[in-house]
């Protein structure tokens, strides 16, 4: 029954995710196209599962138009590697084309070569019309078709050492259209506005041949490979070899298609999000099963830590018992000690739990706006933007936490608090971005971020996010302390010796368990998304899947905690962050994993990219779960301890 109401539960919720990720962002219109009206094909980049790497477009010899400038973007498209081009391709809404040659090209060898590399690294191009990105239809082992975004470069055949390299020089456009009023079943006669729902595409090979020995001259030679009368296919004998061996001249050719469609315009991304991934149904079983599994630990927890607290308590209240509970040993034994600032580093202490509140602020922030379709895939580089801006909006946060807590710890130095909580984070990730981004230079990849955007980001960081905390901090160090209810003495208790499994690398095992347990599904699904190139859009379950992560944070670091109190040991500050931050150690394992059996990498540079940005991802997940597990531990060493009569 239980199993049952979660599962129509989550799917409302990721049914809903997926309505509100097919709109755009509100106040973007539609644009209506006239009959015979040009529209804008552009050219974005070429990316690879297997390299990690992005380029531009014109990296390889494709055909070029005179003027190819890069169009307007936002931070998060600069950031994301786009880079948004006009292409030499032509088209007319509802104008059909066949055979039309877009250029002629007398690739070099280093040209063919770059095209041979781009086909063992297994590229795909991605195009964009009206916003809307290229993609193919792809068969799965099982013979289930799915759609998938862009299209190879070419492809590969023969053995493995000596592969034949094919490349894709004609491109049948297809483009599905919806119009906005019937006139045919109207009996209307004038031509209806239209939009464009629909943008796919079939590559070939063709090795042209035209009629006569001469030069092929543009607008003049007509191809007998391909024309009106002679529909283009892929036929195996008359592919287009790249390879040293093969002609050097290639002439590039397209079709275009417009098929009526059915879909209107805001369901138009359906297509993209809720396409029958071969492992779409997988996903919907995992994640109800992990929310049953998760909801199931959680209430036990929660029963045992319930019921034996209201045990102590009463038995630490009964006057009966007094003289008996103060011979024993237990939790209330370290009442004077239990509130002690921390020993190590209790600056450092405080600059992780504020930034970890800055990014608990910035994800609910996102993950709202995106479950109210505020961050449409249609709005492309908009998550990433949208990521950054609330990061740094939200560190008055950082600042003002960390310089209450650190002045709830005694400290005097506030300023160097808050400077470390202004720059220590941001810092490192910075730091990292900046050395992967040299790789990206190195290896001309359009993924580097130019110095523009760097620019902007230490505009950002050091204008608006540093100013930002250091008023956070100011206000946060002003105000009074918390009160803490029972005072803490003057000489420190000797902790007694601990068991065995009470050692903090044996406690964190375990509390990094049951948080990484309630993401791993999803996890799996996201690391697909950044580095499979696939789309994210169930930001429901994402939701979800956060509620519940910081659950499972509070309930196994509230529970450990207990434990710890009650075998006489207060140093719980520094417990109570590490045991739910970690978490992260298992994200790098599982990253380990996911690398050595999801992913086809090679190469040094993909490696130091892979591992360089899920460092940036565990880094951050570690101070997300540690704040949470830090927060919940506090507010019940409070709880408990108040409800207690202590002489």
């Amino acid at each position: 029954m239980m199993y049952t109401i979660v599962a129509q539960i989550l799917a409302l919720i990721g049914i809903a995710s997926v309505v509100d990720g097919a709109y755009y962002l509100p106040g973007v219109t539609p644009h209506a196209y006239q009959q015979q009206e040009p529209v804008k094909l552009f050219v974005n980049k070429l990316t690879s599962t297997k390299t990690q790497i992005p380029y531009d477009y014109y990296s390889l010899p494709y055909c070029r138009p005179k003027k190819y400038g890069l169009q307007s973007e936002n931070l998060g498209e600069v950031l994301s590697g786009d880079r948004i081009e006009m292409s030499v391709y032509k088209l007319e809404v509802k104008v059909p084309k066949s055979c039309e040659v877009a250029c002629v090209r007398k690739l070099k060898k280093t040209e063919k070569e770059a095209f041979v590399r781009a086909i063992d690294d297994d590229y795909r191009v991605h195009w964009m019309v009206d916003n809307l990105p290229v993609g193919t239809y792809s068969t799965s082992t099982d013979g289930e078709q799915y759609f998938v975004r862009g299209f190879p470069v070419g492809f590969s055949s023969g053995s493995a050492k000596t592969p034949k390299h094919y490349l894709y020089n004609h491109i049948r456009i297809q483009v599905q259209y919806h119009d906005d009023v019937d006139y045919e079943i109207l009996g209307l006669d004038d031509n209806p506005t239209t939009k464009i729902v629909g943008f796919k595409v079939e590559p070939m090979s063709i090795r042209h041949s035209w009629e006569g020995s001469g030069d092929f001259v543009p607008g003049q030679t007509v191809l007998s490979t391909c024309n009106a009368m002679n529909t283009p296919s892929n036929d195996p004998k008359n592919y287009l070899s790249v390879d040293r061996t093969a002609g050097d001249l290639v002439v590039f050719t397209y079709d275009v298609q417009w098929e009526k469609s059915d879909t209107e315009w805001s369901n138009r991304w359906d297509v993209y999000l809720t396409s029958n991934s071969p492992n779409e149904k997988v996903h919907w079983f995992s994640i109800t099963n992990s929310f049953v599994i998760v909801l199931f630990l959680t209430i036990m927890i929660a029963m045992i830590l319930v019921r034996a607290l209201r045990k102590d308590i009463a038995q630490y209240n009964d006057p009966a018992t007094l003289e008996e509970a103060k011979e024993e040993s237990g939790w209330k034994l370290v009442h004077g000690d239990v509130f002690r600032p921390p020993v190590e580093h209790p600056m450092l202490f405080s600059v992780f739990v504020g930034t970890g509140t800055q990014l608990v602020c910035m994800a609910i922030a996102t993950l709202t706006f995106a479950l109210l379709g505020l961050l449409s895939p249609a709005n492309r580089g908009s998550l990433v933007t949208a990521f950054i801006l609330l990061f740094v909006f939200m560190g008055s946060f950082a600042g003002y936490n960390s310089a209450l807590l650190y002045k709830t710890f005694r400290g005097l130095q506030w300023k160097q608090n808050t400077f470390l909580t202004a720059f220590f984070y941001p810092g490192i990730v910075f730091a990292i971005l900046f050395a992967l981004n040299l790789l990206l230079w190195t290896q001309g990849s359009s993924g580097a971020i130019p110095f523009s955007a760097f620019f902007t980001l230490l505009f950002l960081w050091f204008c608006v996010s540093v100013p930002l905390v250091f008023l956070g901090g100011f206000y946060g160090y002003r105000r009074e302390p918390p009160t803490f209810p029972v005072r803490t003495n003057q000489i420190p208790r000797i902790v007694p010796v601990q068991p065995w499994y009470f050692h903090p690398a044996i406690t964190c095992l375990v509390g990094g368990v049951l948080p990484f347990g309630a993401v791993s599904v999803e996890l799996f699904f996201i690391m697909s998304a950044l580095w499979l190139h696939q789309m994210y859009y169930i930001f429901g379950f994402l939701f979800l899947v956060m509620i519940v992560l910081i659950l499972t944070c509070a309930e196994i670091s509230i529970l450990l905690c207990y434990f710890q109190l009650c075998s006489e040991d207060y140093r719980w500050w520094w417990r109570s962050f590490l045991h739910a931050g970690a978490c992260a150690g298992y994200t790098m394992v599982y990253a380990v994993w996911y690398h050595l059996t999801e992913m086809e990498m090679h190469g040094f540079v993909p490696l130091l990219l892979y591992y360089g940005y899920m460092s940036i991802i565990a880094f951050t997940l570690f101070l997300v779960t540690g704040t949470i597990g830090f927060y919940s531990c506090y507010w019940f060493n409070v709880q408990i301890y108040a409800s207690i009569k202590v002489d």
